[in-house]
């Protein structure tokens, strides 16, 4: 399904001070708002990936899944800084004329928003029954559903945090000191930095899996190997196969804008800002996750009242919040059910497979 295009031509300050004379945003609609206006459901997507889905959790979207088009008002925004249609450093700066390129100035996860916020006016949303996203997306998720309590219904922020730790900053600072590496990221391409960013999804890769994910899938059989090991060439294929479909700057960018989520920004403290949040949520953890590891999501669900916290089992560390969509799936349809029809309260699981 084709970007459609949003724009807002109006000055847009950032969290940063920085006011942007307008943006634009490529989305993509699933289904029909109902006369009721109460099944649209708003899915944020995570670092890379796009404003469809249906490409990427193809278990979870589309014909016959939970997230059914003909249920359903689907709507993905692709994140300001990204290179699938909204603004970016690959857009032209209005004040030169030419592509931002260096001097893009990123958007917090609380920015986009933000900047969600016309784009839901425009297509006749008042409430969302359903928002979901894992990892950068659950972030932008907490950050909607605080700065506008009574918006969402249910929230399933999925493998997310409050704020990004300094274990997951320093992830992207490394990340980003491999760009910085690279002799053309000074240069005012689009291919700039190309190079450093194979050799920073490398490094992101041993972040996103866990050491079972490397055990069952890339464990050498031939005994006598010395060199040209299969992990090895596993990391390198990594790196090319995003530099097909991804740059330098979005990727250095969007870094910054997870590494500033901090949802106890100007709101006195983290603990206070999650008090707000007045929808339905169901956190979801991934036991094997090592970058926003279990103890993030608990922290989320302690503060926000009513909250449900349940742990999954993935062999993908963090990349099981796009890889397990059959236990996510349950765990959410479960919870819909039981939150819609009685008052019993889902129960947290410390199961393998999650149930309940």
């Amino acid at each position: 399904m084709p970007n459609l295009i949003y724009t807002y031509n109006h000055p847009f300050t950032l969290e940063s001070g920085i006011v942007l004379p307008g943006y634009h945003l490529a989305y993509t609609l699933y289904g029909r708002l109902n006369e009721k206006k109460d099944n649209a459901v708003w899915i944020f997507h995570a670092l890379t990936a796009n404003s469809d889905p249906a490409q990427w959790w193809p278990g979870l979207v589309g014909e016959g899944n939970l997230f059914d088009p003909s249920d359903f008002f689907i709507i993905c925004v692709n994140m300001p800084g990204s290179c699938y249609g909204s603004l970016g450093p690959l857009s032209e700066n209005p004040a030169t004329g030419q592509p931002y390129f260096h001097d893009f100035p990123f958007f917090t996860p609380r920015d986009m928003v933000r900047a969600y916020q016309p784009l839901k006016k425009e297509l006749g949303i008042e409430r969302i029954k359903i928002g979901i996203g894992g990892s950068m997306g659950g972030q932008q998720l907490l950050e909607w559903a605080i700065e506008e309590p009574g918006l969402f219904e249910f929230i399933f922020p999925i493998a997310t945090n409050a704020w990004h730790s300094a274990w997951g900053i320093a992830f992207n600072a490394s990340q980003r000191a491999c760009i910085e590496t690279d002799l053309s990221w000074v240069e005012k391409r689009p291919d700039a930095g190309i190079e450093g960013m194979k050799t920073a999804r490398s490094v992101a890769l041993l972040s996103y899996r866990h050491y079972e994910t490397y055990r069952e899938s890339q464990q050498e059989e031939d005994l006598e190997r010395l060199v040209q090991f299969r992990s090895e060439s596993y990391q390198r294929y990594q790196g090319e196969k995003l530099a097909i479909r991804f740059n330098a700057f979005s990727y250095y960018k969007l870094s910054q804008s997870m590494d500033a989520h901090q949802v106890g920004r100007g709101r006195n403290n983290p603990q206070q800002a999650l008090q707000r949040i007045r929808s339905k949520a169901l956190v979801i953890g991934i036991d094997t996750d090592i970058l926003f590891p279990l103890t993030e999501q608990q922290f989320i669900t302690s503060y926000i009242q009513g909250a449900s916290l349940v742990k999954i089992h993935s062999r993908y560390g963090h990349d099981g919040f796009l890889l397990e969509y059959e236990q996510i799936g349950s765990l959410i349809g479960e919870f819909i059910q039981l939150k819609t029809h009685s008052s019993v309260k889902f129960a947290s699981s410390n199961s393998e497979n999650g149930s309940t």
